[in-house]
């Protein structure tokens, strides 16, 4: 079979023309289509075929893509139970009660306050004179000189500053400044001696003579205060008891008052001798 029947062929072939067409080996066939393939592309009505099949391929395609839109709505709405998580945060917040355990410690510490002792207490405390001498009858006075009573003085006009409360009728005579004698109810040395007696300063009245050289007048002193013990730090400081006492010696003034005389307060704290002396004549005023 030549070439030019070999074409003739393969055209009718694509025209869809039914032919008698004899059958040879195969082998003949494969060579004869392999020398025509190249004169193949040349024929115009090749290309038509093309689309025939490429709808039909397209068809099929474009049905797997419907899948595509399920992936979609994937975990993503799953997200939004995150933030219950917060739940978690209002345990602790229950806390704070245990804020209320510390306010039982402070009603202990007013327990203790009523410590001190009352003033019925302090009034219960009164001192009981010893077995104490009379006071000397008063040497001849020298002429011009008056001695004074208990109801009439000639220094009567003499002034004088009182601190304290007198409770137990007990008064401390003293001549000091001012200064001195506002800050007399802090001296160390006569807390200790009033707290020998069961005492403290606010049993007590201090009186400070205010004249440098006279003392005060015992009728002065009686119509402001119970004056019944007087202990005096000082010289010349009680009317009745210049010319009738010597220092730290107690003694009894008109059968009612007791006065016990000694140094100057800034001379015994210093002065052990002088201390000791002027406890002993506490003790035989006192009875303690």
């Amino acid at each position: 079979m030549d070439n030019a029947a070999t074409l003739a062929f393969f055209q009718n072939f694509y025209t869809e023309a039914s032919l008698y067409v004899v059958a040879e080996p195969a082998g003949t066939v494969e060579a004869v289509a392999a020398a025509v393939s190249p004169a193949k592309a040349p024929p115009a009505p090749l290309p038509p075929a093309a689309p025939a099949v490429a709808p039909v391929a397209a068809a099929a395609v474009p049905a797997p893509p419907p899948v595509a839109p399920t992936p979609a709505p994937v975990a993503v709405p799953p997200a939004a139970p995150a933030p219950v998580a917060t739940a978690p945060t209002v345990a602790p917040v229950v806390q704070p009660p245990a804020v209320s355990a510390p306010t039982a410690a402070p009603a202990a510490t007013p327990a203790a306050a009523p410590t001190p002792a009352t003033p019925a207490e302090r009034a219960a405390v009164t001192l009981t004179l010893g077995q104490l001498p009379a006071a000397p009858a008063a040497p001849p006075s020298q002429p011009g000189r008056v001695q004074p009573t208990p109801t009439q003085s000639p220094v009567a006009h003499v002034p004088f500053s009182t601190l304290g409360s007198n409770a137990g009728g007990l008064v401390v005579l003293v001549r000091v400044s001012p200064d001195q004698f506002r800050k007399l109810p802090r001296n160390v040395f006569l807390n200790n001696l009033l707290k020998a007696l069961r005492l403290i300063v606010e049993d007590v009245v201090l009186v400070n003579v205010e004249h440098p050289s006279y003392p005060v007048a015992l009728c002065s002193l009686r119509r402001h205060l119970t004056a019944r013990q007087f202990l005096a730090f000082g010289k010349n400081l009680l009317d009745v008891a210049v010319y009738t006492t010597q220092p730290y010696e107690p003694v009894l003034l008109y059968g009612d008052t007791a006065f016990l005389g000694a140094g100057e307060i800034e001379m015994l704290e210093y002065d052990a001798g002088r201390k000791k002396k002027l406890w002993q004549a506490v003790q035989r005023m006192f009875g303690v």
